[in-house]
């Protein structure tokens, strides 16, 4: 009986450091993703996503409702790629919480949005990732944006 008990927990214990390894690579690909971000760098964020991956912003429209906007990632990547040098910005990650299941994987991802050193927003990112080929890939990734209630 103690044989078996310990079989178990060899295994449970296996388990969880394979786990803990897919989490650390599903965080290594986000921050690939917004280091090509900070760096303007189209190929370094194409390195992160999935075919047809899908970019959407839950905002508020001009009456205070809820709406989601789908973004298409080509304008979203000439979007970033043609902000002027002189633009500083970064999006700081200030907590990961991800959870993976196979090759599927979600990362919930708290921030923070400086301009020119100047706070402008915060929100949480949704990641959806799917491991292609060995490889953690982007396939879906909706985020809030708010001006209050963020962490300090």
């Amino acid at each position: 009986m103690k044989k078996l008990v310990c079989i178990g927990l060899m295994l449970l214990s296996a388990t969880g450091i394979a786990q803990e390894g897919e989490q650390q690579a599903v965080q290594k690909t986000i921050e690939a993703f917004f280091d090509g971000f900070h760096q303007q760098d189209a190929a370094a964020i194409e390195e992160t996503i999935a075919s047809g991956v899908i970019l959407q912003t839950i905002a508020k429209d001009s009456l205070g409702n809820n709406v989601v906007r789908t973004e298409d990632f080509s304008k979203f990547i000439k979007g970033i790629v043609s902000i002027p040098k002189t633009m500083k910005f970064k999006e700081t990650i200030k907590s990961y919480s991800i959870q993976v299941d196979g090759p599927m994987a979600n990362a919930w991802t708290a921030y923070e949005f400086h301009v020119n050193d100047t706070f402008s927003h915060c929100g949480v990112n949704s990641f959806q990732l799917v491991k292609q080929e060995g490889t953690w890939k982007i396939i879906y990734l909706i985020d809030t944006r708010r001006k209050k209630g963020c962490e300090k």
